[in-house]
């Protein structure tokens, strides 16, 4: 069908949907029409930018779908080049170095595209810090947005091997995804303790160096940031023993010491410590950019 036709055809719907539902609906079935306008606009848009600014000899799919926005519109058609399985693997693979840090590692159980309830992952996460329900908590949050930003068809996760006193495989939702770039893209709601928000923080946010740690603040709460050689780590500030801040902390190795009362935190294994554990925060290093999550629970604790 032309694009005229179609856009008389939209224009016939939205009049007779009108006269059947009133002009309320109407006006939602138009703010409808644009958002989605808008959405395919911008992705059309980008399709010609990247195309035009490819490197001579650049494989034309591998440029549009390094591409967020235009590989999720791929994804919708059923055009992406990759099959499901293959970007879960791709998506598993970029979060293998924050499972690290909790001595975890995770592993496809399953995969059910025609699932009653949509299309389903079953995972395996093997040692992720038994007995640490928050890390554990946090690594279900790091692989949800890993998968939701490669695969964003899968609706539902389920994940077996969780921390000591959650005896039952837990179900991860994973909500509608869109590029934080895409029009009209907001953060989805979810009750707190339930969902996590991801932030992207800019360079000055960053220690320089390895071997360097770095205070900042991300929506109004305080994380530092340790820099290690290969990986990069976020924890929230203060100590959990004595409550003195971090900042003035010493990194010693791979040892993390509080200024406040001595305490020794292990940086790589999510924090771990003899008496206490600092409090890890999701992170996601790729592609030049780092992105933390602050789950429902932080943002609505007190200081």
């Amino acid at each position: 069908m032309a694009g005229q036709e179609t856009g008389e055809r939209i224009g016939a719907l939205l009049d007779e949907l009108a006269q059947r539902a009133g002009p309320e609906a109407r006006d939602v079935a138009d703010e409808l029409v644009r958002c989605l306008m808008e959405f395919y606009g911008e992705g059309l848009a980008r399709t010609v930018r990247l195309l035009r600014s490819a490197p001579a000899g650049a494989d034309p799919l591998a440029v549009l779908t390094a591409d967020e926005l235009v590989s999720d519109l791929l994804i919708l058609h059923d055009l992406h080049p990759e099959d499901t399985a293959t970007r879960v693997g791709r998506a598993l693979d970029k979060v293998r170095p924050y499972l690290g840090s909790h001595a975890g590692d995770v592993e496809v159980a399953g995969l059910d595209l025609e699932a009653p309830d949509g299309p389903t992952l079953r995972l395996r996460l093997r040692g992720s810090c038994d007995g640490c329900p928050s890390s554990t908590q946090t690594v279900r949050w790091t692989i949800e947005e890993a998968v939701a930003r490669i695969a964003p068809e899968i609706e539902h996760i389920e994940v077996e091997g969780v921390a000591s006193g959650s005896p039952e495989p837990a179900l991860l939702q994973i909500l509608p995804h869109r590029p934080d770039d895409a029009p009209g893209a907001a953060p989805p709601s979810a009750p707190a303790g339930e969902a996590a928000r991801w932030y992207e923080l800019g360079p000055r946010s960053l220690p320089a160096d390895d071997g360097a740690t770095r205070i900042t603040e991300v929506a109004g709460r305080t994380l530092l940031l340790v820099r290690l050689p290969g990986h990069l780590y976020a924890y929230r500030d203060p100590c959990p023993l004595c409550s003195a801040g971090l900042a003035p902390a010493l990194l010693d190795g791979e040892l993390l010491r509080c200024a406040g009362c001595g305490a020794a935190f292990d940086v790589r294994r999510a924090g771990r410590g003899d008496t206490g554990h600092l409090d890890p925060v999701p992170l996601l290093e790729e592609d030049g950019a780092v992105r933390v999550a602050l789950p429902g629970e932080l943002l609505g604790a007190g200081p």
